[in-house]
């Protein structure tokens, strides 16, 4: 099986985009406390972050606040490609 898969998404402008996951992107989100992340808050994590950072490994993590969730941060962790969702979840710890 290919290390990512590549669904329609909405990005924040409205088009249609291309968005690599991670099968393990795939399979946690079916999980009741990640099944309500929408594609479009991913989407605007890795367009438009308001914080990011490198770990060690190479991964970026980005964070957006999200409105629709009552200001709750969203982290949105890419390979180093850049370009591949490999997780996504709010963030209770994130500090400012």
């Amino acid at each position: 099986m290919p290390a990512f898969l590549a669904r329609d998404a909405q990005s924040p402008r409205g088009h249609s985009v291309r968005m690599k996951t991670t099968e393990y992107l795939d399979v946690i989100r079916h999980r009741p406390h990640r099944a309500h992340i929408r594609d479009e808050w991913i989407e605007r994590a890795m367009l438009y972050p308001e914080r990011e950072t490198l770990q060690e490994d190479g991964r970026i993590r980005r964070w957006i606040q999200v409105p629709e969730m009552g200001g709750r941060v969203l982290r949105v962790v890419l390979p180093g490609d850049g370009e591949t969702v490999h997780n996504a979840f709010l963030d209770r710890g994130f500090t400012r």
